[in-house]
């Protein structure tokens, strides 16, 4: 049973991602070490199922879990833009400091850019997790 205030907690999760009602989000890089309640906040705030890597769809927000010894994080980001929208975001969400898989952060920091997207912001998703914002950078796009 989930107390009042783990459950208010919760919800909010998704609002520090930025999800809100109607959005496409599609989690990459989910294992059994995932934190649920993140994901349920996700789905209930953007009021469906989380799509996995097989979607098709115009993607608003990918979730890619990312720990290391995941591979190779630039090719991951690149697969993760591929059906982002103009304005979509990537979370990277990789254990903190101390965990086992943990990521140091300038290694999200140094594969952004060869991905073409920046980092925005850092967020803590829950005990075990943190979370980086990418996006495209909004002069980065240009027209031929």
């Amino acid at each position: 049973m989930v107390a009042a205030e783990d459950a208010g907690r919760t919800s909010d999760i998704a609002g520090k991602l930025g999800i809100e009602p109607g959005m496409v989000v599609q989690e990459l890089g989910w294992d059994s070490d995932v934190d649920e309640a993140v994901r349920d906040a996700v789905e209930e705030r953007s009021g469906d199922e989380l799509l996995d890597e097989d979607a098709v769809d115009v993607i608003d927000v990918v979730l890619l879990w990312f720990r290391e010894g995941d591979g190779d994080l630039v090719d991951a980001l690149v697969d993760a833009r591929g059906s982002l929208a103009d304005s979509g975001v990537v979370w990277v969400l990789t254990p903190k400091t101390g965990r086992p898989g943990h990521l140091e952060p300038s290694e999200i920091a140094e594969a952004a850019p060869t991905a073409g997207l920046s980092q925005t912001s850092n967020v803590s998703v829950s005990e075990e997790w943190a979370g980086a914002r990418l996006a495209a950078p909004k002069t980065g796009k240009s027209k031929r």
